[in-house]
């Protein structure tokens, strides 16, 4: 019960159609089992609502919201509405993102709408939420935002706007430390590898008309531990230490969660 009597925001609570977990719903489930009630909040309001579901089934606590981070509005209304409804927000997990699915590419290929969408996903929309709920969190003179960056922020990577955003995330979280520190909030950012979740396997297996095992393959054989790419579980214990009080004194951190792909860089 690591998290016992505290309330979550997840956003992307849900996930993309695929097999096995995606991150969100990965951490909603960890968070909820840990003790913390969880507002899952997704775009798609049904996979959002598929998480909660799995949450009660499990005796767990947990509500539903429907909202696009790329809608300020929508956004300040998810944080609202998980003060409103438990009197407090402890927890805000910044976990939306998008690269292939949003028509990325290399800088000579890029267009401005693929940039755009993807900038507005991932780093506008963690801009947004932390907008709104860095208020509450300074009222209480507490609270703990932990977002989802990934290695390709400092890796090579093929994609210009997914890495840019990605290296924003970081940049950001680091500001938003020191600025409310005093508040005695702390903000975080975890770096994940490649992972075998449905966003980044599926997604691309049907993007590249591929196969997801020849997908998946390729991914796992880049991976220096094990040679295996991680799960979903992995990416949530990390978000759940840095949520958890036992990271107290931990702020302004961009945690590696890559299986030592980040070891090959310098």
């Amino acid at each position: 019960m690591r998290l016992e009597g505290k309330t979550a925001v997840i956003m992307g609570a849900g996930q993309s159609p695929g097999e096995g977990l995606g991150n969100g719903r990965a951490t909603a489930l960890l968070f909820a089992r840990e003790g913390a009630r969880v507002l899952c909040v997704d775009r798609d309001l049904a996979s959002a609502t598929e998480t909660a579901e799995m949450i009660g089934g499990e005796g767990g606590d947990a509500a539903t919201f429907e909202a696009d981070v790329t809608r300020e509005a929508q956004v300040a209304a998810a944080v609202e509405q998980c003060r409103t409804r438990w009197g407090r927000l402890d927890i805000l997990h910044n976990n939306v993102g998008v690269s292939v699915a949003g028509g990325d590419a290399g800088v000579t290929e890029i267009t401005e709408e693929a940039f755009d969408r993807v900038m507005s996903v991932n780093l506008r929309g963690t801009v947004m939420a932390c907008k709104h709920a860095i208020p509450v969190m300074r009222e209480q003179r507490s609270g703990a935002i932990v977002s989802i960056s990934s290695v390709a922020a400092v890796e090579s990577y093929p994609w210009v706007a997914y890495k840019a955003s990605k290296m924003g995330m970081v940049a950001f979280t680091k500001q938003i430390a020191i600025q409310n520190a005093e508040y005695g909030i702390r903000a975080n950012v975890i770096l994940p590898g490649l992972m075998d979740t449905p966003m980044a396997v599926d997604t691309r297996a049907r993007a590249w008309n591929r196969s997801r095992e020849e997908v998946a393959a390729e991914r796992d054989a880049r991976i220096p531990l094990g040679g295996k790419m991680g799960t979903a579980w992995d990416v949530a214990y990390a978000a759940l230490y840095l949520a958890s009080d036992e990271a107290g004194f931990v702020t302004g951190v961009a945690l590696p969660v890559d299986g030592g792909t980040g070891c090959r860089i310098g």
